[in-house]
């Protein structure tokens, strides 16, 4: 049998224990911080992070839609050795060519295309896509429905939002956040919130 933990019972614990049984997964359990949660998903919430130890011979998923708590978490469980596998959903279209680190997710409807790389604990959300030759880092998440062309870098702890576009051959620095709907036409060098068409840094 194949046994699972989802760290996070939230509505990115939903979509990932959605993910899991396409993939053969046959128990399922939750931990989360929050202890008023006893169930998510129609499937039981057993403890908080730190009852991870009782399933050391477990997977490990971490739900956490939140980049630097799910940086936190990845990091302490991979020192301590659990097994944090990485989840494709069955309707996900993706390259022979294309590498995926563990900790990641790729959701329903995403196209992943030839000579990718996408590092740990990364998110492709559900219906975007990656073009050719793309490098996602580590703790990234590429939201709903958002487009990258070809040849895109995007940084470590990057969050492009729902419906953004990245024009090829362009990179986005570490630690930055493109708006929704927002359309990247330049190198982004400087960390930040970056909104509209072309995307501009949102000034404090």
């Amino acid at each position: 049998m194949k046994k699972l933990v989802i760290i996070g019972a939230g509505g990115h614990g939903k979509v990932i224990a959605d993910i899991a049984f396409k993939n053969q997964y046959t128990d399922i359990v939750f931990l989360d911080d929050n202890k008023n949660i006893y169930e998510c998903a129609g499937l039981p919430v057993k403890g908080t992070v730190k009852n991870a130890k009782d399933y050391i011979d477990w997977d490990f998923i971490i739900a956490i839609g939140d980049s630097d708590k799910r940086k936190s978490i990845f990091e302490k469980f991979e020192k301590t050795n659990f097994n944090i596998v990485s989840l494709i959903h069955p309707n996900a279209v993706i390259s022979r060519r294309v590498d995926i680190g563990k900790g990641t997710v790729v959701m329903a409807g995403c196209v992943i295309n030839s000579d990718t790389m996408i590092g740990k604990a990364c998110i492709i959300n559900s219906c975007a896509s990656v073009d050719h030759d793309g490098k996602i880092q580590d703790f990234s998440h590429i939201s709903v429905g958002a487009h990258l062309a070809g040849n895109v870098f995007v940084g470590k702890n990057t969050w492009i939002g729902a419906g953004a576009i990245v024009l090829n051959n362009l990179s986005i620095c570490d630690d930055t956040i493109i708006g929704a709907g927002a359309v990247v036409t330049h190198c982004i060098e400087n960390k930040g919130v970056y909104i509209g068409i072309p995307a501009r840094p949102v000034e404090d």
